[in-house]
């Protein structure tokens, strides 16, 4: 931990993001031992993912970037509801894109598949790096704060993971390849990582837009992907418990890890 603590910052994001890819591939590994998973099982996965990104979007991002751009002498309110709706916008236009190219084609689900989960695995790579990068960049966040944001993003890559290979298989596709293309999807979140830590710490004025910027789309991909999914079943009332548990369990994790790194 201490190694880790010391280390450059977009090294921190380099090894952050290689954590939450290594979440995808173990999520991928489930193609070897299920065929198809429990659908209760799944769906909790989700929602208590989807507890654990809107917590890690408020307090490791969006109540960040409100400190530091009040204390670099911007307007808080309109940098960050700016960088906010912009990053949720990106999102939406890439999905309305891609949903209008490859409606028709069934031929391309698995395509489809495979190049949506990347795209969102882009932002969450890039969340990962800014976290990192504005701890030296004017003490934008905390460690703490950077690590319970990566652990946030870890825990819902896992059922992402999951949701690429299994039903690449059911399609006909071999196990390891399934694999391979399920862990492949999480592969631009390290370089990402590196990205936005690269430019938080060269460009530090932009640090509050992009921090707010990756909260808006992480809470886009809440409410438009693990939300919905995790409520596809018929007790969506235990998926709805299973999201608050998320957001206690990151909340308490906040307390324990800004102990454990201030002492």
């Amino acid at each position: 931990m201490l190694i880790f603590q010391h280390a450059h910052p977009v090294i921190q994001a380099l090894l952050a993001g290689c954590f939450t890819w290594s979440i995808t591939a173990l999520g991928s590994l489930m193609v070897y031992f299920f065929r198809k998973p429990n659908q209760f099982v799944m769906d909790a996965m989700l929602g208590f993912a989807a507890g654990v990104m809107i917590a890690a979007s408020c307090w490791s991002l969006l109540i960040p970037a409100l400190e530091l751009s009040q204390n670099l002498g911007l307007n808080s309110l309109i940098i960050v509801t700016t960088g906010f709706l912009c990053g949720g916008f990106l999102l939406f236009v890439i999905d309305q894109f891609f949903s209008f190219v490859f409606h028709s084609n069934e031929n391309k689900r698995a395509f489809m598949l495979i190049t949506s989960i990347t795209l969102h695995n882009i932002p969450e790579g890039l969340a990962v790096g800014v976290g990192f990068g504005s701890i030296l960049a004017q003490n934008g966040t905390s460690l703490a704060a950077a690590l319970l944001l990566t652990l946030g993003i870890g825990l819902q890559n896992f059922p992402e993971g999951t949701a690429v290979s299994v039903p690449l298989h059911r399609e006909g596709i071999s196990k390891h390849k399934a694999f391979f293309y399920g862990q492949l999807s999480g592969l631009f979140e390290p370089i990402s990582a590196v990205l936005g830590a690269y430019l938080v710490l060269h460009v530090q004025k932009i640090l509050p837009f992009m921090l707010s910027f990756a909260a808006g789309t992480m809470i886009y991909v809440v409410v438009e992907e693990l939300i919905p999914e995790s409520q596809s079943n018929q007790k969506k009332d235990f998926m709805a418990l299973f999201t608050l548990l998320g957001f206690v369990t990151m909340m308490i994790l906040d307390v324990i890890f800004n102990k454990i790194v201030t002492n």
